[in-house]
C-alpha cells in the first residue's frame, strides 16, 4: 500500500510540461519585473490602528503591509519570443525586494519551460532565509509567471497542461457576510469570516452563533454554509466548544480557527469534533509544510492559496498529495483565474472560492477573475491563464 501510494505520488508530482514541449519554440526568459499592487483598489491596510490600551484585541490581529490580498505582488516575465508572462503573488514591498534582488538572478537567460527546475532552484536558494512567508509568497508570483509563459509558448490554457479538466465547471462558494449577496447571484454555498473569537468571550460566542443561525434561515437547509475563523479562536478547547455549540446551523467546514503553527491542535480537532469538517492551509507554505499537515491528520479540508503557497507547481503536489490520501481539496481563493486551472483538474475539489465576484472589485481584480455565470465559474481557453492583466493595469495599481 505504501509503495503504491508513493508511485502515485511520484507520477503526480513528475513535470508535465516536458512531454508537452516537444517541438516547442526555444525561448528565454530576458527579464523578470516585480510591483506591489493594491488590487482591491481600497485597502488600509499596513496604515496604524488607534489602539485602545496594551490589551486592546486588535493588538493581537494588526496584520501589517505584507499579509493577504492587500499586499498582492504582480511578477512580469518577459521573453526573447516576445511572449510575456503575468504571475500573482504576494508580500508587497518586500516581496519585490525578494524578487528583483534575489530570485530574478536565477531566471534571466533561462527557459520559462523549465518551471520545475527553476522552482527547484528558487526555492533552495531560499532554504536559510525564506521556507515560508513572504519569500514563498513572492516566490508564488515568479512561479506563476513561468506557467502563464509556458501556457502561452504552448499555446495551451494551463489547466491543460496539468492534465486536462475533470469537470465542465465549477461550483462557486462565496464569502460574503451578506447571505442575500450569494442568493441574488444563485450561489449554493456560503461563507462567513467570523470576526469574534477567544478574546471576546461569552458575548462574541453568542454573537457568532447568532450571526449563523440567521445566515442558515436566509439560505435554507440544503445549500452548504461554512466559516473562515481567521486564526481567532486560537484555542483548542475553546475550538471544541464552539464547534459543538453550532451544531445546530450545520457547518460544511471551520476553516482555521488555530495558528497555522499549532498542528498537533489541529490533530485533536480532526479527531475529536464531529459533524463538522476542520479546514486549514491558506497560511501554510510548499508541499513540504503541507506535508508536515498530513503526517499529523491535522486537516480534512486543504486550502493552499496559489499566490502564495508556492504557485503552481506547489500547489498541483498538494492537490496530488490531498488525493492520495481522500482528502477534500479546495484551494483559497480558486476562482481566480491563477486557482481556477488546480480546481478544474482536480478530481477532488467540490467548489472554488469567489474572487471577484459580487465585491466592489477594481478592473485589475476583475482582470483575474474567472468568467461566472449561475454559481458557477468557467475556464478560459486562451493560453495561458487567460486573463486580461497588462503591463500599463498592473502600473495602474501599483502601490
Amino acid at each position: 500500500m505504501q509503495s503504491s501510494r508513493r508511485r502515485f505520488l511520484q507520477a503526480a508530482a513528475a513535470p508535465v510540461l516536458a512531454p508537452l514541449a516537444h517541438g516547442a519554440p526555444t525561448a528565454r526568459i530576458t527579464s523578470v519585473d516585480a510591483y506591489p499592487v493594491d488590487i482591491w483598489g481600497r485597502t488600509t491596510q499596513g496604515k496604524l490602528p488607534k489602539f485602545d490600551g496594551p490589551d486592546d484585541v486588535q493588538r493581537w490581529r494588526y496584520s501589517g503591509p505584507y499579509a493577504q490580498l492587500a499586499s498582492a505582488l504582480m511578477v512580469v516575465v518577459k521573453t526573447d519570443q516576445g511572449v510575456v508572462g503575468y504571475g500573482m503573488g504576494g508580500g508587497g514591498a518586500a516581496g519585490a525586494q525578494i524578487v528583483e534582488g534575489h530570485l530574478r538572478n536565477l531566471l534571466v537567460g533561462m527557459n520559462p519551460l523549465d518551471v520545475e527546475r527553476l522552482w527547484d532552484q528558487m526555492y533552495s536558494s531560499g532554504q536559510m532565509y525564506g521556507r515560508r512567508g513572504v519569500f514563498v509568497m513572492a516566490l508564488s508570483g515568479v512561479d506563476n509567471a513561468l506557467w502563464d509563459a509556458a501556457g502561452k509558448l504552448m499555446e495551451q490554457p494551463v489547466y491543460r497542461l496539468l492534465g486536462g479538466r475533470t469537470k465542465e465547471k465549477a461550483e462557486v462558494y462565496m464569502t460574503n457576510p451578506d447571505p442575500q449577496v450569494a442568493l441574488d447571484l444563485e450561489v449554493q454555498n456560503l461563507k462567513i469570516a467570523i470576526r469574534d473569537g477567544v478574546h471576546e468571550g461569552e458575548a462574541g460566542a453568542e454573537r457568532t452563533h447568532k450571526i449563523l443561525r440567521e445566515a442558515r434561515k436566509a439560505i435554507g437547509p440544503n445549500r452548504r454554509l461554512m466559516i473562515d475563523c481567521g486564526l481567532r479562536w486560537n484555542d483548542v478547547p475553546y475550538s471544541k466548544r464552539m464547534a459543538r455549540r453550532l451544531e445546530d446551523v450545520d457547518l460544511y467546514f471551520i476553516e482555521e480557527p488555530l495558528s497555522p503553527d499549532n498542528v498537533l491542535g489541529y490533530a485533536e480537532l480532526v479527531r475529536e469534533v464531529e459533524g463538522t469538517r476542520i479546514a486549514s492551509g491558506e497560511h501554510e507554505y510548499t508541499q513540504y509544510g503541507f506535508g508536515m499537515l498530513f503526517h499529523h491528520n491535522a486537516v480534512e479540508v486543504v486550502q493552499p492559496d496559489v499566490t502564495w503557497c508556492g504557485g503552481v507547481t506547489s500547489c498541483r503536489k498538494v492537490a496530488a498529495m490531498s488525493q492520495a490520501r481522500g482528502l477534500t481539496f479546495i484551494p483559497h481563493r480558486g476562482g481566480s483565474l491563477y486557482g481556477l486551472p488546480l480546481v478544474l483538474s482536480s478530481t477532488n475539489c467540490p467548489m472554488a472560492e469567489s474572487f471577484g465576484t459580487g465585491d466592489s472589485a477594481s478592473d485589475l481584480m476583475l482582470a483575474m477573475s474567472a468568467r461566472f455565470e449561475k454559481g458557477y465559474y468557467y475556464p478560459s481557453e486562451k493560453p495561458g491563464f487567460g486573463t486580461e492583466v497588462t503591463e500599463d493595469l498592473i502600473l495602474k495599481h501599483r502601490r
